[in-house]
């Protein structure tokens, strides 16, 4: 048995600084009510880029600008303070952010361990639509699974859930909790959730992020947002059993960290009668090549540049 917590929260829109405040006090509370397993939004830190959904491409200079000052270095004093504040709890922590490398921002999930350590850092595979003019590309290098005491933990960001190799490469590593932060509040998410649940037969933890016009500071709102009626992502936290039956929440329109208890013997249980990557997998039939080797796109080779 893991008691597990799906934080949904407001970050303090594009002031990483504020919002890893937040999340270190989340963490914090969701530990002291229990949890070993804390999950946070997509980019959480310093907030999902909603404004490219919203205005033409490559028209966000004052957005970017602040997005790529308040992004998270891995590693980097950000990412040290959350690290601390897992340690301090004694927790696990998936907390997802808009890293920053170089010149290129990624919608990375990132695992950190109950000593601080950072298990697992996971860059989204293909950013979705507008995402595609802020954030690159990840590889199939940070496509893993995290082993804890008490189970195995991994999943996908947002609509990579919809890809269904990549579904199938975090399946064949055997997760008993499969995490699914997302911007994606649409009224068919909930669904998705359950189906992923049953397809993987693993428990889920859907969780976003909760934002709403005024929450973007007035210098960046313009014409772009409106006040507490225009929502920018309303939530929809869920946690989904192996056999797709919801045992919390949908939360939606407040913030609130969701909180279960999961008996990892239910997953074994749901597997015997349908496991995607063993005995219902008919490898004659099917097959998956994952490639997992890192892409630099410049490679030195003998003793390097001079």
């Amino acid at each position: 048995m893991v008691t597990v917590a799906a934080v949904q929260a407001t970050p303090v829109f594009l002031d990483g600084e504020a919002t890893v405040d937040k999340v270190c006090a989340l963490v914090k509370e969701a530990a002291g009510n229990g949890a070993e397993l804390i999950v946070f939004g997509e980019s959480f830190v310093p907030a999902y880029p909603d404004w490219v959904w919203r205005t033409p491409a490559w028209s966000d200079g004052p957005f970017i600008k602040r997005l790529y000052d308040n992004a998270v270095s891995v590693p980097g004093p950000a990412l040290d303070r959350m690290a601390e504040a897992a340690a301090e709890a004694a927790a696990y922590v998936a907390v997802g952010v808009t890293e920053v490398d170089g010149g290129t921002l990624y919608n990375t999930l990132l695992y950190l361990g109950p000593d601080g350590s950072l298990l697992q850092r996971h860059r989204k595979l293909m950013p979705t639509g507008g995402e595609r003019t802020v954030w690159g590309m990840g590889d199939g290098s940070e496509l893993s699974v995290v082993q804890t005491p008490f189970g195995v933990v991994g999943g996908l960001l947002c609509w990579e859930n919809y890809m269904p190799l990549a579904r199938a490469a975090i399946y064949a590593q055997r997760p008993d909790i499969y995490l699914a932060p997302t911007w994606d509040t649409s009224d068919t998410w909930v669904g998705t959730l359950q189906h992923i649940a049953k397809e993987g037969r693993q428990f889920v933890i859907g969780v976003a992020p909760l934002i709403r016009g005024s929450d973007v500071p007035e210098d960046l709102r313009g014409d772009l947002y409106g006040g507490e009626d225009d929502w920018l992502s309303r939530g929809l936290t869920t946690i989904v059993a192996p056999g797709g039956d919801i045992i919390a929440g949908p939360v939606e329109g407040r913030e609130e960290i969701l909180y279960a208890d999961l008996d990892l013997s239910k997953v074994h249980a749901q597997r015997r009668m349908f496991d995607p990557v063993g005995h219902y997998a008919r490898p004659d039939v099917f097959s998956l090549r994952v490639d997992t080797r890192p892409k630099a796109p410049v490679v030195f080779e003998g003793d390097g540049p001079a």
